[in-house]
């Protein structure tokens, strides 16, 4: 049996206490507005599925889609933030999403990149933003290509 050195486990402990905390957010496009969201919250993203309209749902529902046997809600993000809606366009994805055990597709304008980013460098929100969008805004973070904002998948879906 090997002894450990005290000594050696607070290094190892300090030198962890210090490490940033990478995230690897999925960036993608609601009109000309950058969001990211934590790549563990996606599942797949699809291209063109096809989707039937649900009658007297929500403005920001687009309809539902059949995900090998599942059924799936897809909704305009950019009705859900307030933005004008999105634009079809071959471009176009849908961003299947677990939230609290269901699959949701949030349908965007095109995918981004996926990029890791340190969260603690995460600043709040603009104090101008929109309500609707605010409220669904985690926070702002620079990067190379200007602001991305973090959604809250889970106030989003709420």
């Amino acid at each position: 049996m090997m002894k450990t050195n005290m000594g050696d486990k607070l290094r190892k402990d300090n030198y962890t206490s210090i490490q940033p905390k990478i995230v690897e957010l999925c960036t993608f496009y609601v009109g000309d507005h950058q969001f990211g969201i934590n790549i563990l919250n996606v599942q797949e993203i699809n291209k063109n599925p096809t989707i039937t309209t649900v009658p007297q749902s929500q403005k920001f529902i687009v309809g539902v889609m059949n995900l090998r046997g599942r059924i799936v809600t897809v909704i305009d993000l950019a009705k859900k933030l307030g933005l004008p809606f999105t634009v079809p366009g071959k471009e176009n994805r849908t961003i299947i999403v677990d939230a609290q055990n269901e699959y949701i597709g949030l349908l965007v304008s095109r995918i981004g990149d996926v990029v890791p980013i340190n969260s603690e460098k995460m600043e709040a929100p603009p104090a101008n933003i929109d309500n609707v969008l605010g409220s669904f805004t985690e926070g702002v973070l620079k990067t190379g290509a200007g602001l991305v904002g973090m959604l809250d998948i889970e106030a989003l879906l709420a």
